[in-house]
């Protein structure tokens, strides 16, 4: 018998009502030994995902029941292209029907998808090739498919690994024979997930059935899920929060999801909030600090009084990166009018190498944060002629079930409450290894526990993030965050979250100085000199050093596939020349 495959056919009456909050499915918290038997079940409900246009209008219901069946057509088709368990799939991870389909169906066939980023993060075309590339080797796909509109860029990559390529409508006329399934272990690998490679290479996180769901039903217990619970989403699907948490999560979990695409959100940022406000049940809905940042800018005061409602929002969730209380104390003023309570930030950390979530808030305790001196987080001796300064760190929460979390000194030894040190963890879900990588999965796993590369303190079973071990900036015997350096010249006017990359480099003499990296949009010569030393006078009085200032054109910072700032691949292009500073006068 054979079927003809559409990847996602389109519905010959287009479905304009939402898949609803809740139906007569009763919800299991992801209790399941395999994630396609999680899809069968949640297939027999009536909730799916809602995929909407920029301005946040319905344009596709799907629900789980139909994502099940294309997504075993999928399975078919791969399995006539000659794909057995085990062989990779890399797919471009645009928001919509056609990569959950392909995704889910690469599941049930026993294959891995590999989830890859879209190239709106990666600054022209070369070094999006260059960047798929570099996670197309990692990964050793057979098979790489994406959206037809790239298919240059993805064609060029897959042939530069020598591995097949397709687009959503190639793969969309294939015909195949339905075939048996492979039975599949909740000990299989589900699929390969890219961290997002901050501060070192980026390694393909290979994730079991088993560790996927336990972090999924871990979570979903933590954020205490209810019943009229819906999720809205415009994180990108190739990232662990977009991933795990937005997009698997609402399937294991039976919860409805309502998606912007991420370049939609970027554009149109207060979209997200008027798909909050439309919702009728009550709403979950995560972002890195950077999100809620942007939306308290793009607030005006002629903003009509009743153009949102966010009374409703339950769960307004913080991870991915460095969670500011100022950035969240200024979402609270722009939005409380509209009906936002600041009990609803749910911050928490987590990483790819743990599935996802390690430590969560628990719901309406909102932002808490401890004042700490500077020289308490660095470590250093306290430089009694200068006052001391503090930092607002805030607090992640406490470790979801079945995870251990302790902090450990530089001989391995655990610290108790308030002392800083490196953030081990260890549980159900931390990840199978690193794909074909055993040198770097022993470097961070030992005898279970995963070294998260993070520092960190715990007080009262809660867990303080301070920052990255491999940031650290030290500097005559001293230590210097430089997220601290990058937050001194957020303060001076004109600057935005991202504009600036902190690191050490090394002088002609041998000795180690910061050097500061700065977006600058000023265009008169004399402007920017005048520029460089207010960064430069600002930085000496927070931190008390005098650093290297370079002003650099606009964007031309790097991020890593999940937008966030990489300070060690910009330190590789200043170095290198690739960047580019503005040459001013002495």
């Amino acid at each position: 018998m054979n079927d003809t495959i559409r990847l996602v056919p389109e519905p010959s009456e287009p479905k304009l009502l939402p898949t609803p909050n809740a139906d007569s499915l009763p919800r299991r918290m992801a209790d399941f030994a395999t994630f396609g038997d999680a899809l069968d079940y949640a297939a027999q409900g009536e909730r799916g995902f809602n995929f909407h246009d920029p301005r946040g209008t319905l344009t596709r219901a799907y629900p789980y029941s139909d994502l099940r069946q294309d997504s075993l057509r999928v399975a078919h088709a791969l399995i006539a292209r000659g794909m057995v368990p085990g062989d990779r799939l890399a797919l471009i991870a645009e928001t919509g029907p056609d990569f959950a389909a392909l995704f889910c169906g690469a599941v049930y066939a026993g294959v891995w998808p590999v989830p890859l980023p879209l190239p709106t993060s990666f600054g022209g075309k070369e070094n999006y090739i260059e960047q798929l590339s570099v996670q197309l080797a990692s990964s050793d796909p057979k098979l790489l498919v994406g959206p037809d509109e790239i298919a240059e860029m993805t064609a060029s990559a897959a042939t530069r690994q020598g591995c097949e390529h397709a687009t959503w409508s190639d793969f969309a006329h294939t015909d195949a024979p339905a075939v048996e399934l492979p039975q599949l272990k909740t000990d299989d690998i589900c699929y390969l997930q890219y961290s997002s490679g901050s501060t070192r290479f980026p390694h393909g996180v290979a994730v079991t059935h088993s560790q996927l769901l336990a972090n999924l039903s871990a979570h979903s217990h933590a954020m205490e899920l209810e019943e009229q619970d819906r999720c809205i989403s415009w994180l990108p699907w190739y990232h662990d929060m977009g991933l795990v948490g937005c997009f698997l999560s609402l399937i294991a979990n039976q919860v409805s999801g309502d998606y912007l695409k991420t370049e939609d959100f970027a554009r149109r940022p207060l979209a997200w909030l008027d798909l909050i406000t439309r919702n009728q049940g009550t709403t979950v809905s995560y972002s890195p600090t950077f999100g809620y940042d942007i939306c308290a800018r793009r607030i005006s005061s002629q903003t009509a009084i009743d153009r949102f409602d966010l009374s409703r929002w339950r769960l307004a969730g913080n991870g991915a990166d460095m969670i500011r209380p100022d950035v969240m104390q200024s979402f609270v003023n722009a939005f409380a009018a509209f009906g936002f309570e600041a009990s609803a930030f749910l911050p928490s950390y987590g990483l790819a190498e743990a599935t996802l979530a390690v430590t969560v808030m628990p719901p309406g305790e909102g932002i808490r944060v401890e004042l700490v001196e500077e020289e308490r987080l660095s470590g250093s001796p306290r430089d009694l002629s200068r006052p001391a300064r503090y930092r607002a760190i805030v607090n992640c929460g406490k470790p979801v079930k079945d995870m251990e979390v302790v902090i450990r000194g530089e001989t391995g030894q655990t610290l108790g409450d308030h002392q800083i040190g490196k953030v081990w963890c260890r549980g159900t879900s931390v990840m199978h290894s690193y794909f074909r990588d055993p040198e770097a999965t022993a470097a961070c796993l030992v005898d279970g526990w995963l070294d998260t590369g993070d520092m960190g303190y715990m007080a009262k079973g809660y867990l303080f993030i301070v920052g990255r071990a491999k940031d650290m900036i030290i500097i005559n015997g001293k230590n210097h965050w430089p997220q601290d350096i990058e937050w001194a010249v957020e303060q001076l006017p004109g600057f935005n979250h991202g504009d600036i990359a902190a690191f050490s480099i090394e002088m002609e003499n041998g000795e180690e100085t910061p050097a500061v990296l700065v977006h600058c949009r000023v265009s008169d010569p004399a402007k920017r000199l005048e520029l460089r030393e207010q960064i430069r006078d600002k930085v000496r009085a927070i931190t008390g050093m005098n650093c290297v200032i370079e002003l650099v054109p606009p964007k031309s910072l790097p991020r890593t596939s999940s937008g966030k700032l990489s300070r060690a691949k910009a330190k590789k292009l200043y170095l290198s020349g690739e960047i580019a500073p503005f040459q001013l006068a002495a």
